[in-house]
């Protein structure tokens, strides 16, 4: 009878395993980064809870062809490199979980957040 109680415990514990959210293929928290637009104001772009384990390319500076973004500020629960450059390459720097802003002259493209975590 105990083994008959072990294995549905097992069973259910699978299952519940399998139906919750994908929050381990994200990183929990924001994002943050500024760039300049093209009429010359700073803006802000946040992303909530990121994909983790994949190259983000940044919305308005993800291409090598513009202005990089700069600034970047990771308040999530994984760690993260960013990239000077577009789709993960050139120079990178790791930012920690939970950690305060970026200096302004960091300059940043593209990110990857640790799917370890």
């Amino acid at each position: 009878m105990k083994l008959r109680n072990a294995a549905a415990a097992a069973l259910a514990a699978f299952a519940l395993a399998l139906s919750l959210p994908g929050s381990a293929l994200a990183a929990t928290g924001d994002f943050s980064y500024k760039y300049v637009d093209g009429l010359g104001h700073e803006q802000k772009i946040v992303l909530h809870d990121p994909h983790s384990g994949k190259c983000i390319n940044l919305y308005a500076v993800g291409s090598d062809e513009e202005q990089p973004g700069y600034g970047p500020h990771n308040r999530t629960d994984s760690p993260v490199i960013v990239y000077k450059g577009a789709n993960c390459t050139g120079p990178e720097y790791r930012l920690r979980a939970n950690g305060n802003p970026a200096r302004d002259d960091l300059e940043v493209r593209s990110v990857k957040f640790d799917a370890a975590v």
